[in-house]
């Protein structure tokens, strides 16, 4: 028998280390060739290790929320036989694509590293798994099927990673595959008892979670920017009774074309504007005081998946139309809920848009996504009554926030700049005009 080093491969360029977000195995496991072990996640995305050889597990680099540097060992297999030599690792791996036979290094007479522990012949039995040493609700399932495989989306295993659920222990509602309905079931019913009545009591234990993943990215991102960043945001009322009015003409008569929202628009009036107001559609390297205006507008969209906010980015965007802009929405979107978005998507963005969609509200205050200097968020369109003159008429109204980086952009500006776009918006067919 020889002992197998997986070590961490090069999983985004520029990546010096990545954080353990799920354990599928546990020390003591049998492992096949391409089996999924792991989900690591970098600043960017999230990643599906896979064995690159079958054996047993005998070592693992740590716990859930654990971060590993790029190079060191990630786990320990002991295989049959001579260890391979080592293969040649991806250098770079899209968010949740299977990687093709990462990295791997020569099984050697190293003395075990710091991890959790190793089983040999002989040796103390395994210790439990992050995921097992977690509190958690009592098991549902019983004891013989714990061991089966449990078929699950990596969204799915991504968040139950982040609740500290066992998927194990959860029952799927229909079919096989566990669903994130099935995991709201858990956490609302789930008891001693098992599953219960929603009528029974609804108090619960508490339950610590563990701020990992994608959830501790926000987290610090956010946190970073609050701390680094005087905020100042204004919130201007916009009359959208024409755009919309234009918007449901060209959806009549759309044909094969995307379904048009009031985020198309938006962005186009954003796009129209930005030249006459380059401070805001900057970055700000703190460190070496600069500010850089882009020219390009490389737009992110805040976008509310399972895993926590992800900012996907409409690349160029001040060369598409309203069609192609509802195609590309849409396509960024789906990309990031599914956990199919390029980590290359998902960075360089100049400005961002982010929207509650329905739930709206009045008005927001949204959090500047650092290092950028300003963000736009539109609001729920309500219809009420306004004076049209010395008229009375029926309105569809928007409220528009834009919160600043005050150390670049002043409050004249941040002001002149949503009612040259509120002048857009408000007379639709200037959007379009040359």
């Amino acid at each position: 028998m020889a002992r197998f080093t997986f070590r961490l491969p090069d999983i985004g360029e520029g990546i010096a280390e990545a954080e353990i977000v799920a354990w599928h195995v546990k020390i003591g496991d049998r492992v096949e060739e391409d089996q999924q072990v792991a989900d690591m996640m970098t600043d960017k995305a999230t990643v599906e290790m896979e064995s690159p050889v079958s054996g047993v597990v005998v070592e693992l680099a740590g716990e859930v929320g654990d971060q590993v540097p790029i190079g060191s060992a990630l786990m320990v297999i002991e295989v049959e036989g001579e260890a391979e030599a080592p293969v040649e690792a991806e250098t770079a791996v899209e968010e949740q694509v299977e990687a093709e036979n990462p990295g791997v290094e020569e099984a050697t007479e190293e003395k075990p590293l710091p991890f959790r522990g190793g089983v040999g012949v002989g040796d103390s039995p395994p210790a439990p798994s992050p995921v097992e040493a977690m509190p958690h609700t009592p098991p549902l399932l019983p004891e013989g099927e714990r061991e089966l495989k449990v078929l699950a989306s990596p969204a799915v295993r991504a968040r139950a990673a982040d609740l500290g659920i066992d998927l194990a222990q959860v029952k799927p509602a229909e079919g096989d595959r566990l669903r994130h309905a099935d995991l709201d079931a858990f956490l609302r019913y789930g008891s001693a008892q098992g599953y219960h009545a929603p009528h029974a009591s609804r108090a619960r234990e508490d339950q610590p979670v563990k701020v990992i993943g994608m959830r501790r990215r926000i987290a610090e991102n956010m946190a970073a920017s609050k701390r680094a960043i005087p905020h100042f945001t204004y919130v201007d009322e916009i009359d959208v009774t024409a755009l919309e009015a234009m918007r449901g003409d060209l959806n009549a008569n759309r044909g094969q074309r995307p379904k048009l929202t009031m985020l198309p628009f938006l962005i186009v009036a954003l796009c129209r504007t930005l030249p006459d107001f380059p401070m805001l559609n900057a970055r700000y390297d703190d460190e070496a005081g600069v500010v850089t205006r882009h020219g390009r507008v490389h737009l992110g969209m805040a976008t509310q998946t399972d895993a926590g906010l992800m900012v996907p980015v409409i690349r160029d965007a001040q060369d598409r139309n309203v069609w192609q802009l509802a195609s590309e929405i849409t396509r960024l979107a789906d990309a990031a809920r599914t956990g199919k978005a390029k980590s290359e998507e998902l960075s360089g963005s100049t400005l961002t848009v982010t929207s509650l969609g329905p739930l709206g509200g009045i008005a927001t205050t949204p959090v500047i996504n650092r290092p950028e200097v300003a963000i736009i968020g539109p609001n729920k369109i309500v219809e009420r009554p306004m004076f049209h003159g010395d008229e009375i008429v029926r309105a569809k109204l928007m409220n528009l926030s834009i919160s600043c980086d005050h150390r670049v952009v002043d409050g004249w500006d941040a002001a002149s700049f949503v009612q040259a776009v509120k002048k857009l918006l408000e007379t639709p067919a200037l959007l379009f005009a040359d």
